[in-house]
């Protein structure tokens, strides 16, 4: 149940995140995440219930809660991989089972270690996020006549690669400067199977930047990584993140989220809070959806 404590913090969170806005142009401020109601279960018990927010371009939003709390299937919801059985969800202003447009949404599993079987290289999984700019479609759609005029050699060996699903030079300098951007230059020919789970990590988060995502979702990332990498891994989110990219992060570490995060929504089936992270360290949320002894696991007091 909704509580008054609930509706002024997310009140105070929704006007805070407003007061920040300086008459943004209008084609900038629809919402890339928008829920309204949405309700959804897997039996007849709810799992998610009445969860209405929003999240805007570059935000940076943390999702707290429980072991089975819903995180997992709210953020399922997110991205139209589950369709509400109340309420309404939408990714980029469409219906979000509806969504197609893939490449604008890089997302980073819960359990990055299952491709430490995969017998490939890290160029090769980056690779992977160029994808879906493959093929004449997007070839023709992307050509003009200037260009054409330009570089005939370069259209001509473009429209081959495109017809047969093969990467173009422009599409190989994408996939560099991803690795380069999550410092995975030097390991871009080791095999997958022969990387640290931070490492692991980074590569998917280099195949989200190749395929030019707007979104970046994870999904508890750091599981089963080191405490010097989270630290870095962090780093990186926040610089994507200073860039533009928005984030959308489910985190079990809740001192993580207080350091990172500008944004926490608190979950236990229904939304407990919603607001700026200095403001949910200082709520009640964490009692009423954790327990007391979360307060502790913040550092507050410390």
């Amino acid at each position: 149940m909704t509580t008054d404590s609930t509706k002024s913090a997310n009140a105070a969170g929704t006007a805070e995140r407003g007061a920040t806005e300086t008459a943004p142009d209008e084609s900038t401020t629809q919402p890339i995440v928008e829920l309204s109601g949405a309700t959804f279960g897997y039996t007849s018990t709810p799992v998610v219930e009445d969860v209405s927010l929003s999240v805007d371009p570059g935000e940076y939003v943390a999702i707290v809660g429980p072991n089975g709390s819903g995180k997992s299937t709210l953020m399922k919801l997110m991205l139209g991989l589950l369709k509400p059985v109340g309420g309404t969800a939408r990714l980029f202003g469409e219906r979000a089972t509806r969504f197609d447009d893939g490449e604008r949404v890089g997302y980073v599993a819960q359990h990055a270690s299952a491709a430490k079987e995969m017998p490939i290289t890290v160029r090769e999984v980056v690779k992977m996020g160029r994808f879906s700019h493959v093929g004449l479609g997007r070839f023709v759609a992307e050509k003009d006549a200037d260009s054409v005029r330009e570089d005939p050699v370069g259209t001509v060996s473009d429209a081959v690669n495109a017809a047969f699903g093969r990467l173009s030079a422009t599409d190989w300098d994408i996939v560099d400067d991803a690795l380069a951007t999550v410092g995975m230059s030097a390991f871009a020919d080791r095999r997958v199977t022969q990387l640290s789970g931070g490492q692991r990590q980074r590569a998917f988060i280099a195949r989200a930047l190749a395929s030019e995502a707007d979104l970046l979702v994870l999904d508890e990332p750091t599981v089963g990584v080191d405490a010097e990498s989270v630290d870095a891994f962090y780093e990186l989110l926040a610089a994507l993140n200073r860039e533009g990219i928005t984030v959308i992060l489910i985190e079990h570490d809740l001192g993580a989220v207080v350091e990172h995060a500008d944004r926490v929504v608190c979950l236990n089936r229904e939304v407990y809070f919603d607001g700026p992270t200095e403001e949910f360290v200082e709520s009640d949320a964490l009692a009423r959806a954790f327990g007391t002894e979360a307060r502790f696991l913040t550092g507050v007091g410390e």
